[in-house]
């Protein structure tokens, strides 16, 4: 019978736009499990469909397709100021039974920029530079979603444009367009991914042989420090003895050069070392960054949905093979 094993999460910092987290008394399956439902299985929305009225812009109408369906689309529920879990809110297309669209199961934008027009109103500085046209020129029919034009405020300062161009007008150019943006997931398509990153390392378990470490030199001490090429340990300098940083976590990899470099201090090759890293097996350190479409929580909470949805799915049809 295997051992039954209850997970925990520790935050260690959290923002918007990303969130750094421990994942321990698990395995790497359960790692590897979530690291793969946020990456291709948390429900977004994006722009799945584009219908043209007008475009003499330089770009065809399928390349201004695509560059559409990447903008990151950002569902904020009623009452809350986060980009959130869209799952309860729309339908899947497929899953809909209206005959094309309907507001369960799509959002409509609609972009209309006529260069000649947008020009009269701008600055006589900038009148004869190409007008950009960006994700704030998509007008939403649903107040409740919007595309993401910015992942947080810094970018938005150092950013040139208003959000994310889609391409530059013109004179005598217009752009005029409705596109469709439908919930999906980035196991379809990428354009449907939440996560800009989603990584997690092996939490470093590092043993310090303060015995073995008094027949050290301060010379030999300090070359052992300077061996770790990501610099996990350091000097006390107080009592000399060798310490692990406090955020080796973040920067251990588990690299060969240490064990070379005390290997050749030993008197022995039998001799314990006076340094072990070894990543532990049940503790792992995630690291979330969003595309904006949502909070990094939310993200987080959405992929354990779906996951606790699949294990309740697997353990309703293992019920039904026993009877």
């Amino acid at each position: 019978m295997p051992q039954q094993r209850f997970p925990k999460i520790e935050i260690l910092s959290i923002r918007p736009h990303h969130i750094q987290f421990i994942l321990s008394e698990t395995d790497t399956s359960m790692a590897n499990a979530i690291r793969r439902i946020m990456i291709a299985e948390v429900p977004t929305l994006a722009i799945d469909l584009v219908e043209y009225a007008e475009n003499s812009s330089v770009l065809n109408d399928e390349y201004i397709a695509h560059r559409l369906g990447l903008i990151p689309i950002r569902y904020v529920p009623e009452g809350s100021m986060r980009g959130g879990d869209c799952h309860t809110a729309f339908l899947p297309h497929r899953e809909c039974v209206c005959y094309d669209r309907c507001p369960r199961c799509s959002v409509e934008f609609e972009l209309d920029v006529d260069f000649d027009k947008v020009n009269m109103t701008r600055p006589d500085q900038e009148r004869d530079l190409p007008l950009t046209v960006t994700s704030r020129d998509l007008i939403s029919n649903n107040i409740l979603v919007a595309p993401a034009h910015f992942l947080n405020e810094e970018e938005q300062d150092e950013a040139h444009d208003e959000g994310i161009s889609i391409v530059k007008l013109g004179p005598g150019q217009h752009l005029k367009l409705k596109a469709i943006a439908r919930m999906g997931i980035s196991k379809e398509h990428a354009k449907w991914c939440p996560v800009a990153v989603a990584t997690y390392r092996f939490w470093p378990i590092i043993t310090i042989n303060d015995e073995a470490c008094q027949m050290l030199t301060m010379e030999q001490k300090q070359e052992l420090v300077e061996a770790c090429p990501d610099r996990i340990l350091e000097l006390d300098e107080i009592t000399g003895n060798l310490v692990a940083v406090e955020n080796a976590y973040e920067m251990a990899t588990y690299t060969e050069d240490l064990k070379v470099a005390q290997d050749a201090m030993k008197k022995r090759p039998e001799d314990d070392d006076f340094v072990k890293v070894e990543p532990s097996t049940d503790r792992f350190v995630f690291s979330v960054e969003t595309t904006g479409a949502m909070d990094a929580e939310e993200i987080l909470f959405s992929a354990l949905r779906v996951l606790k949805d699949r294990m309740n799915y697997l353990a309703a049809e293992v019920e039904k093979l026993k009877d």
